[in-house]
């Protein structure tokens, strides 16, 4: 029997994601030691293998089948494009994609105004502006505190993530339009799919149950 592999995003979500997989009598005790320099995890009993990625990585491990399964953010999903199957939506981290600014940038967006756009997710905010709302602007791309970029005139506006929305209330900042729901998501190689129908399927189907549980 050849392994099923996990890539999880590292941190927070990797933690939830073994809670919710120990639930489906998916367990790796070696994963527990937190002292372990260990960079792949295995249960040879059950056949599966783990390893911990940054975030935007696990959709590239997935697509090209280093990982059968992969755990990560909508968000890093949906910026890295990758040709991956969307599985099931673990509820996990639940937020929203934004387009932020001061309020008199409303106006701008209303009339379809050429204007500056500051973000960490370029792809997802070109395809908002330009496939949906076809208004043309210009992204810049940023790494740190993007709610910085309006209050110092970089950009008009922002496309971020927003739990509460108390960082915007903040810096003068509120939501202006709204690009999409976030949470955390399974995704699976499309050749895995194929090649272990059987054993990834019963993993989804047991994965929806509790995860739709968790969320009545």
């Amino acid at each position: 029997m050849r392994y099923i592999t996990f890539a999880l995003a590292k941190g927070r979500l990797a933690k939830k994601s073994l809670e919710i997989f120990e639930q489906m009598g998916i367990t790796c005790e070696e994963m527990k030691d937190e002292k372990s320099r260990k960079l792949i995890f295995t249960n040879e009993e059950l056949g599966y293998r783990f390893f911990l990625a940054k975030a935007s990585d696990v959709p590239t491990y997935v697509e090209y089948g280093a990982a059968d399964i992969g755990i990560v953010g909508r968000d890093t999903i949906l910026e890295e494009g990758r040709k991956i199957y969307e599985v099931v939506d673990l509820g996990i981290g639940r937020c929203r994609m934004c387009v932020a600014g001061p309020k008199e940038a409303e106006e701008k967006l209303k009339h379809h105004e050429l204007i500056r756009v500051a973000t960490k997710y370029p792809n997802i905010a070109k395809d908002y502006f330009y496939n949906q709302k076809h208004q043309t602007v210009e992204i810049i791309k940023l790494h740190g505190s993007i709610e910085l970029a309006p209050i110092v005139g970089l950009s008009e506006v922002i496309v971020d993530i927003v739990e509460t929305g108390s960082t915007l209330r903040e810096n003068g900042l509120v939501v202006l339009e709204e690009v999409c729901d976030l949470s955390a998501r399974m995704v699976v190689n499309p050749v895995s799919m194929k090649m272990e129908n059987e054993r990834i399927s019963r993993i989804i189907e047991d994965l929806t149950k509790i995860c739709q549980e968790q969320q009545k």
